[in-house]
């Protein structure tokens, strides 16, 4: 690690560099990298500096009192000139094309937001930013969005009141792109709103697993043919497709086995898959085509994968 700065109450800032100078890989904005913690978890955050500065990668991490590692990790335990194991970009929330753009930001969730707005600035489109959090001292990088003055609207709560995604989604028309990070309340209020509207299209980032209704105990074991071999192996009713396929003996790829890195996704030629990750849209979901296979499952006895 390079530096470390506060960016607003416990939001500290680190600058990722290679050890030995080299250029670092190029990313889009909407990209998040890995960090694997001591204990060989990986948590995953936004890059939201520069996409074009190859020297530096810049996260932001959020001080968190009940923390899965990662928070506490980097809080109390990196320093400048600390090695920290990463991963290459990877980006789960593309900037992609449209006629319009409404961004919805709570709390650290402005992350990925920043190289998108100076993207979207510099195509010169049409986006709304709406930045919500606790306390004003508590969000970080309103200097640099200040930049943005009749783009941005910076909603704290105790002043402002929450977010208002009903009132966004509401004006958004059939080309609109409606872009959303941040507390898992809010990314619940924007797909309910979204899904009674019913136009544009919703683009959502989490790094935290999406909440799931059923009750693990009721799941039921299946079979998985991978067409390229021909084999065919069992799923035990408590055990992941991913583990699975590991004790079979194929390296499949990973990294958070939490359905929200999009690392291990699989195409899928034939069975109905239930989806339980963070990753694929309603409309990808609902191709049935793909599968994050370190939580989804069947829904039918056999899922025959491109594997």
């Amino acid at each position: 690690m390079d530096e470390a700065t506060l960016a607003a109450e416990d939001v500290l800032v680190i600058a990722l560099t290679d050890p030995q100078g080299e250029a670092l890989e190029r990313w889009e904005p909407g990209a998040h990298i890995d960090i694997r913690l001591p204990a060989g978890e990986i948590r995953q955050y936004s890059l939201c500096g520069d996409p074009d500065d190859r020297r530096s990668w810049r996260i932001a991490v959020l001080r968190e009192e009940i923390s899965r590692g990662g928070s506490h990790y980097i809080h109390e335990q990196v320093v400048t000139g600390s090695e920290i194991t990463v991963g290459q970009p990877r980006n789960n929330f593309p900037l992609v094309e449209g006629a319009s753009y409404r961004l919805l930001a709570g709390g650290i969730g402005i992350t990925p937001f920043l190289p998108m707005v100076r993207e979207l600035a510099r195509r010169g489109a049409d986006w709304q930013l709406y930045y919500g959090g606790r306390t004003r001292s508590r969000m970080a990088f309103l200097p640099e969005l200040a930049a943005y003055p009749d783009r941005v609207h910076v909603l704290p709560e105790d002043s402002a009141g929450r977010l208002p995604v009903a009132d966004v989604v509401a004006g958004l028309d059939d080309n609109a792109r409606l872009y959303c990070c941040g507390p898992e309340g809010l990314l619940a209020a924007a797909e309910k709103a979204f899904a009674d509207r019913g136009v544009g299209s919703l683009h959502l980032e989490r790094f935290r697993p999406r909440p799931q209704d059923d009750d693990p105990e009721e799941q039921r074991g299946f079979e998985v043919r991978l067409a390229r071999s021909g084999r065919t192996i069992q799923v035990g009713a408590q055990q992941s497709l991913l583990d699975a396929l590991d004790r079979a003996g194929l390296d499949m790829p990973s990294s958070c086995r939490e359905g929200t890195c999009a690392s291990c996704e699989t195409p899928v030629l034939e069975g109905e898959i239930d989806h339980r990750d963070s990753v694929l849209s309603d409309d990808e979901r609902a191709s049935n085509t793909t599968m994050m296979i370190c939580v989804s499952r069947a829904r039918s006895e056999r899922l025959t994968l491109d594997l």
